[in-house]
């Protein structure tokens, strides 16, 4: 099947350009992690949320920082510790004796960018504060639904569950994150650049926005256009297929873990400038979308090899 769309028709001029410019700005805050900065965006693009693992000290809240700059939308950070309370997070609902009747305080997450600044040092029941606003966009306390701004974007950053007072994420939280990233050390002219240079800090408080929210809105419609033929569907079924007998894992990928996918690889293409996706396109994003849904039978801690196993266990027809 032909595809009649272009991607100038999808993207003007400019917004390429801002697109453009803005992850070459990350990229001069994050040194030596293009591709995990490409992926951020493509996160942002399609509407979901990332989740940033690795050990402290690699960079992951320097990359939420960065991407909150860089954006030109409204920011909040929260940091999560163990004895935040989820009104800390959405709000709470305040008695006035003036007018004898309750009002809302809105929390933090009323907000464009959310940092989620190490999640995972908050017990399950705040975390679980999150749940609503990730997947509806919405947040609903004492019986009243309130709506998101638009556009919302978590970026969470999180240390390995092995570190001390730490809270694994429930399943259910991590299936609200289209992209698990991790960053790993820099690479040695990258880390000899960053040790030479100034410091992040001062270099994210200079940097300028290079995107604002109408351009983040009409780039996600456009990542809606990118053409996904009947053979790439079917490749990426046949992945969520093979999770769901691959040795070593108790529960597979569900079906909207497979959109997800899709949504990825879309926001992927429009990155690439172009106007379809390839199977390229969805293994570069299958690790970072599927490891953290998989849930293996013995080690949680093998999810990423066996998402790399289940991609190489997959031919492209």
């Amino acid at each position: 099947m032909a595809v009649s769309l272009s991607t100038a028709a999808m993207l003007t001029d400019g917004l390429r350009a801002s697109l453009d410019r803005a992850q070459t700005q990350v990229n001069a805050l994050v040194l030596g992690k293009q591709q995990e900065v490409r992926m951020a965006f493509v996160a942002l693009l399609a509407g979901g949320h990332v989740l940033i693992e690795d050990l402290p000290g690699l960079g992951k809240t320097t990359l939420a920082h960065a991407l909150a700059a860089t954006l030109g939308l409204d920011f909040q950070r929260v940091q999560f510790t163990s004895d935040l309370l989820p009104a800390d997070v959405v709000g709470v609902s305040v008695f006035d004796p003036q007018t004898r009747q309750f009002q809302f305080h809105a929390g933090p997450v009323f907000t464009q960018v959310l940092l989620a600044d190490e999640i995972n040092r908050a017990p399950p029941r705040t975390q679980s504060a999150l749940l609503e606003a990730m997947a509806e966009y919405q947040v609903t306390v004492d019986g009243t639904t309130h709506r998101l701004p638009e556009p919302f974007f978590v970026i969470a950053t999180q240390n390995p569950v092995d570190l001390s007072g730490t809270y694994p994420l429930p399943d259910s939280q991590l299936d609200r994150f289209l992209l698990r990233l991790s960053l790993g050390y820099p690479g040695e002219a990258a880390e000899r650049d960053l040790l030479a240079g100034t410091d992040r800090r001062d270099l994210i408080a200079r940097a300028t926005p290079q995107l604002s929210a109408p351009d983040v809105l009409a780039a996600r419609q456009a990542v809606l256009d990118v053409h996904a033929s009947e053979a790439l569907i079917a490749y990426v079924q046949a992945l969520l297929a093979r999770s769901r007998r691959h040795p070593g894992v108790r529960v597979g990928l569900s079906p909207r873990a497979g959109l997800a996918l899709l949504r990825a690889a879309r926001a992927y293409a429009l990155l690439l400038g172009r106007a379809h996706v390839l199977p390229e396109d969805v293994q570069a994003l299958f690790p970072a979308v599927a490891a953290h849904r998989l849930v293996a039978e013995v080690d949680a801690g093998k999810d990423a090899a066996l998402a790399k196993a289940i991609l190489h266990a997959v031919p492209v027809d």
